[in-house]
């Protein structure tokens, strides 16, 4: 077996143990949430911020008006707005100050973090706690927050298919809003 094989098998276990807590109600909540907003906004630094783009690119694809925070075209968030914020410590200076600002202007702030109780957990409304654990194996095989952005994307993705079932949307109309560039 080689190390990419071992890292393959050990990334499936890990994360069937970090999703296998339940998040049926914290997905209940975000999917309403999403579903009332008028607009979407998501933020994450680093590659929680690519997981964070990714949900962004889904919402887009179900209909919805989505930013990503900091772009140069995104509005102001208002009090109609969700914040989606992604951070596996939850201690992001930047992070944590976009929840403390949207929260002050009345947006709802769901936050997807290893941390429970963390400063961005405290400064959302709702939270997904991804807990991961730093082990040598880890280190060796998931290094630098992989276990933490790959479940975040699964689980992501599965609010994708509850928003799709609540939305009536299907492969077929998510695919006529897919960025098709010539």
């Amino acid at each position: 077996m080689t190390i990419s094989e071992d890292s393959s098998k050990y990334l499936l276990k890990e994360i069937q143990k970090i999703l296998g807590s339940d998040h049926k109600e914290n997905v209940k909540e975000v999917v309403d949430l999403i579903l009332k907003a008028d607009n979407i906004f998501v933020y994450g630094v680093g590659r929680s911020g690519l997981v964070a783009k990714g949900f962004a690119i889904r919402l887009v694809q179900l209909g919805l008006t989505v930013y990503f925070v900091g772009d140069i075209a995104t509005p102001i968030v208002n009090d109609k707005s969700l914040v989606l914020i992604i951070s596996a410590t939850g201690q992001t200076m930047s992070a944590i100050q976009t929840a403390n600002i949207c929260r002050r202007v009345g947006a709802k702030v769901a936050a997807i973090t290893g941390k429970a109780t963390s400063k961005l957990a405290h400064a959302a409304n709702v939270i997904f706690p991804l807990a991961t654990e730093t082990t040598d194996e880890s280190r060796k095989l998931a290094p630098l927050g992989t276990l933490f952005e790959d479940a975040a994307m699964i689980l992501l993705d599965g609010v994708i298919a509850e928003l799709m079932e609540k939305m009536g949307q299907d492969d077929e109309k998510m695919k006529s809003r897919h960025s098709i560039w010539v």
